[in-house]
C-alpha cells in the first residue's frame, strides 16, 4: 500500500484503454518540475510509489496538513499517455525540458483495465479504536466490522485528502473511538478544523455525535468532505464551510489534524471555537514539536494529555473554565 494516485483536472480520460506507461525515479524535490513536464506533454495521470518502501504491510498513504501535499522522499513516478503516443518522439520532447536529467526513463505499453480500481483494491480495511473502521468502496467488511455498535466510514483514498492511514489521522481516531467509549461523544456537536477528505468529522457523527463542522482553507477539501458525507449517508448531519464563510461558534469537540506550525499560528482562533470546558485534540505534530505546542496553548487550556505513535504526536487538552 505505497501508492498515492491521481487524475489531473485537466483532462478525464477513459481509464478501460491500452496506455504506454512512462517510469522514472525521483526525489521529493525533483517531483513538482517532472511533474510540470509531464503534464505539459500530455500525461493523463501521475502516480507515486515510496521507492523505500519495503514491506506490502507498509501504510503511506498521507492525511495532508492544510495547504500541505506531503510526499516520500525518493519515488518511483509513473505517467499515463494515451495509447498510440510516440514514445521516442515524447522523449525528445521531455528532453528538451531545461534542467532535468530524463536518462532513467523507462516505458512500456500497459493493457487495458481499470486503473483506478485496480489502485483502489490495493487497500483493506482498517480498524482505530474498539471499533471505528475506514472501509474502501465495494470492500466487504470483515468479520470483526459486523458488530451492531461498528461504526463504519466508507472511503476512496487518494489524492483527496486522507484515508486515515497516517498516524496523525489514526490518532484522532482512536481518540473519537475512546470518546465514544466514555460517552462523551454522544449528541454532542464536533469540529473539524481543516477537515481534508472528512475522515475525522463523519468517524465522529458514526460514533454518536449529533452534528458536524468542517472547516478546510482548500476548496477542494470542502468538496470532498460533502461528497464523503453524501457517500455515507450523512450530509444531513455536517455543514462544509471555507474560514471566511464559517460560523463564529464554539463546540464542545474540536481536532484540529494540521501542521504544527499552523497550530501555532492559529492558536488564538482554535482556542477561540473550543467551548469551556470542552475538549480538543491537535495532531499532526511531529516529535519534538509538542512542547512549545503545550506552552502556546497552556493559556486556553488545561489537563493536557500526549499520545504518540511513530515520529508523531498527538495532544489532547481541555478548555479552561471562567473562574
Amino acid at each position: 500500500m505505497f501508492f498515492r494516485h491521481y487524475f489531473h483536472p485537466f483532462t478525464q480520460p477513459d481509464l478501460t484503454m491500452p496506455w504506454l506507461q512512462l517510469t522514472l525515479p525521483v526525489s521529493q524535490a525533483q517531483f513538482p518540475a517532472y511533474e510540470a513536464a509531464l503534464e505539459n506533454a500530455g500525461a493523463l495521470s501521475v502516480t507515486l510509489q515510496d521507492a523505500d518502501a519495503e514491506t506490502p504491510d507498509e501504510q503511506a498513504i498521507f492525511e495532508p496538513g492544510v495547504g500541505e501535499t506531503p510526499l516520500w522522499q525518493q519515488m518511483m513516478l509513473s505517467a499515463l499517455f494515451e495509447g498510440d503516443t510516440d514514445a521516442a518522439a515524447l522523449l525528445a520532447q521531455l528532453q528538451a525540458t531545461p534542467a532535468l536529467d530524463w536518462s532513467a526513463v523507462a516505458f512500456e505499453t500497459v493493457e487495458d483495465q481499470d486503473w483506478e480500481r485496480a489502485w483502489l483494491d490495493q487497500f483493506q480495511p482498517m480498524r482505530f479504536g474498539r471499533r471505528t473502521w475506514i472501509v474502501p468502496w465495494d470492500h466487504a467488511l470483515p468479520d470483526a466490522a459486523q458488530s451492531t455498535d461498528a461504526a463504519i466510514i466508507r472511503l476512496d483514498p487518494g489524492l483527496a485528502f486522507g484515508s486515515g492511514t497516517h498516524p496523525t489521522t489514526a490518532l484522532c481516531l482512536e481518540w473519537l473511538d475512546t470518546l465514544a467509549d466514555e460517552g462523551t461523544l454522544q449528541g454532542r456537536e464536533v469540529l473539524d478544523f481543516g477537515c481534508g477528505s472528512g475522515i475525522l468529522a463523519l468517524a465522529a457523527l458514526k460514533l454518536g455525535a449529533a452534528t458536524a463542522v468542517g472547516i478546510d482553507n482548500d476548496p477542494q477539501a470542502v468538496i470532498a468532505t460533502t461528497d464523503n458525507a453524501e457517500r455515507n449517508g450523512l450530509a444531513t448531519q455536517i455543514q462544509v464551510y471555507l474560514p471566511e464563510a464559517a460560523p463564529a461558534r464554539q463546540y464542545p469537540v474540536v481536532l484540529a489534524n494540521i501542521l504544527a506550525s499552523a497550530l501555532d499560528e492559529l492558536a488564538e482562533v482554535i482556542a477561540g471555537q473550543v467551548a469551556p470546558g470542552g475538549v480538543l485534540a491537535m495532531s499532526g505534530i511531529l516529535l519534538g514539536q509538542e512542547d512549545e505546542l503545550l506552552l502556546r496553548y497552556a493559556a486556553w487550556f488545561e489537563d493536557f494529555q500526549l499520545a504518540t505513535q511513530e515520529d508523531w504526536v498527538r495532544i489532547t487538552a481541555r478548555r479552561k473554565k471562567p473562574a
